[in-house]
């Protein structure tokens, strides 16, 4: 039995519903920028820093570094939308992103400019979590289904318009990508004017029925969390290391990169308007089974490219994935978290998508070191088409999947 201030059946039957639903979908467009904005931007920043050690490491960490911080911060942001509530950490988060993200325009050593990315990190962290358990709180079943494809769909418009602009801006200057994160400045008053708060749920111990999590639901959530790192791995060495391919494949401008990857999002913004019927006919094992195979095939695509072409080619694979596994974790963890814990899972999923994108250039720089660019996405691929593979074959695995 769902709380009477939780989840109504349509996505928006008011004015004041849609204002709210609005807001958050715009909200939604930010998370794509906690990194993958200042994509382009890398091969100036290592430039501009290139007297420091180990800078090809350290320059990809400027990209990398929030998701660090994303991962450490979620699950005490999630605690916190759970005891004290959803909006004042939102609004809180938007105004340290908009500062945090922006401070790459005046900052000029390259341990000030991680040091920027760190708190950026943590405000995304907060975004992202308040976002999550907001949506669960709004919206259920197949409406929450619909909500979620929405919100990704947004989500791949606010990449094509930010990463592509960011690959124009960086072609100015390497810092010109950092104004575009003072964007959210506009949205707090949105924020504070139309998000309602939901009134929480009796904070639930271990004997409650709307705190308790069954060992299935448990472990399903861990392969969940599991499943979210090991993808995020695998996605992140294309805003990481795609910028660096394209310069040996003779395709140097950074606007190149930055267009690349908003393809790789447009195709991404009509797969996620498909996940919600995807998501009914498939169930959400099918829905992982598309996402990992297409991503696979993008990457064995990307280790045979010759031509910027292939480069678009390759990208507009990625966005079949990109769009219906995002929206796919986020609507498994709703499914499985109690009203109770909302916030909680939310901040554990968000803290595993994230671990993953911080471990991405970590993992890939070896492999590129032992076997060039296209050897390390030709074997990536291999792996997370395997992954797909076996989520098809499993699809009896998750309720409601057969």
């Amino acid at each position: 039995m769902r709380p009477e201030h939780y989840a109504t059946a349509e996505i928006a039957r008011s004015p004041a519903e849609t204002r709210r639903n609005a807001t958050l979908l715009f909200i939604s467009t930010l998370t794509i920028m906690s990194g993958a904005t200042i994509s382009a931007s890398l091969p100036g920043i290592a430039a501009r820093f290139a007297d420091v050690e180990n800078v090809a490491l350290l320059s990809r960490l400027v990209l990398t570094l929030p998701a660090v911080f994303i991962a450490l911060f979620s699950p005490a942001a999630g605690f916190l939308v759970d005891r004290f509530g959803r909006k004042p950490l939102l609004v809180a988060s938007l105004g340290l992103f908009a500062i945090a993200g922006a401070s790459g325009l005046v900052l000029d050593t390259l341990p000030g400019l991680l040091v920027g990315r760190a708190a950026l990190g943590i405000a995304v962290g907060g975004i992202m979590t308040a976002t999550t358990a907001l949506v669960g709180d709004f919206f259920q079943g197949a409406a929450r289904d619909r909500y979620m494809g929405l919100q990704q769909a947004f989500v791949g418009v606010g990449g094509t318009l930010f990463l592509t602009g960011g690959g124009f801006l960086a072609e100015v200057h390497w810092r010109g990508p950092f104004l575009i994160y003072t964007v959210a400045v506009l949205l707090v008053p949105a924020a504070l004017a139309f998000l309602p708060e939901p009134r929480r749920a009796r904070p639930a111990g271990p004997a409650t029925g709307e705190g308790r999590l069954g060992g299935r639901a448990a472990a399903l959530l861990a392969l969940l969390f599991l499943a979210a790192a090991v993808n995020m791995i695998a996605f992140y060495m294309i805003p990481t290391q795609l910028p660096f391919y394209l310069e040996t494949l003779g395709f140097a401008a950074p606007s190149l990169a930055g267009t690349a990857i908003g393809a790789g999002q447009l195709v991404g913004v009509v797969s996620a308007l498909a996940f919600a019927p995807f998501r009914r006919l498939a169930g959400i094992m099918g829905v992982f089974g598309l996402g990992f195979v297409s991503a696979g095939l993008s990457f064995l695509l990307l280790s045979g490219a010759e031509s910027y072409a292939g480069v678009l080619a390759a990208m507009a694979v990625s966005g079949v994935c990109m769009g219906t596994i995002m929206p796919n974790f986020a609507a498994a963890a709703m499914l499985l978290a109690p009203p109770a814990r909302r916030g909680r899972v939310s901040g554990l999923l968000v803290s595993s998508i994230f671990a993953g994108q911080f471990l991405s250039p970590i993992v890939s720089q070896p492999l590129i070191a032992a076997s060039g660019y296209d050897g390390a996405y030709a074997l990536v691929g291999a792996v997370v088409l395997v992954f797909g593979i076996v989520a098809f074959a499993l699809r009896w695995l998750w309720p409601g999947d057969g």
